[in-house]
C-alpha cells in the first residue's frame, strides 16, 4: 500500500478530524499515483453545490500515455463522501473558520485511491514555532539516550 503524506499540513493546521474519502480519478491519473508522481503543495477541498472539490493537488501527467488521453495535471478532483458527511463539514467550514486540508493519499487493498482529509484550523507563527521546539528538545533528548 502506497502513502503519500502532506508534511506541510501538520506544520501549518491544527488537525482537528480525519475523514476518509475516495476520489474520481481518470485512468492516467490513478496510474501516475501509483507510479509516485503526486504533489500537496497548496491543495486544499471545498464545498460546492453539496459536493466537495479538491483544488491544486498536482498529478503528473503519464509518461507512456499520449497528450490526446493524458490528464490536465491541477483540474479540480471530485471527492466521494456521504451526505451526512459533507453537511456536517460544511457547517464547521462555514461556522467556525475550519479549512479543508488533504493530509494522506494511498491505494488501498483492493486498489483504489483514498485521501484523508483533515478538517483543521490555521496555526499562528507562535505555534510553529513551539511545535519546531519540542521537535528539537525531543530530539536532543533522543541523542542522550543513545550515549548512554
Amino acid at each position: 500500500m502506497k502513502t503519500f503524506k502532506n508534511r506541510k499540513a501538520r506544520h501549518d493546521y491544527f488537525f482537528v478530524e480525519l475523514i476518509e474519502a475516495g476520489i474520481v480519478l481518470k485512468g492516467t491519473e490513478i496510474k501516475s499515483i501509483r507510479a509516485g508522481k503526486v504533489s500537496f503543495k497548496d491543495s486544499f477541498a471545498k464545498i460546492k453545490n453539496g459536493e466537495v472539490w479538491l483544488y491544486n493537488m498536482h498529478i503528473s501527467p503519464y509518461e507512456q500515455a499520449s497528450l490526446y488521453f493524458n490528464h490536465d495535471p491541477e483540474r479540480p478532483r471530485k471527492l466521494l463522501l456521504s451526505k451526512r458527511e459533507i453537511r456536517k463539514l460544511s457547517k464547521k467550514t462555514e461556522e467556525e473558520g475550519y479549512t479543508l486540508i488533504p493530509a494522506e493519499l494511498y491505494i488501498n487493498n483492493k486498489g483504489l485511491a483514498k485521501i484523508k482529509l483533515a478538517l483543521a484550523k490555521g496555526k499562528k507563527n507562535y505555534d510553529k514555532r513551539e511545535d519546531i521546539k519540542k521537535r528539537d528538545e525531543e530530539r536532543i533528548n533522543l541523542r542522550k539516550l543513545k550515549d548512554f
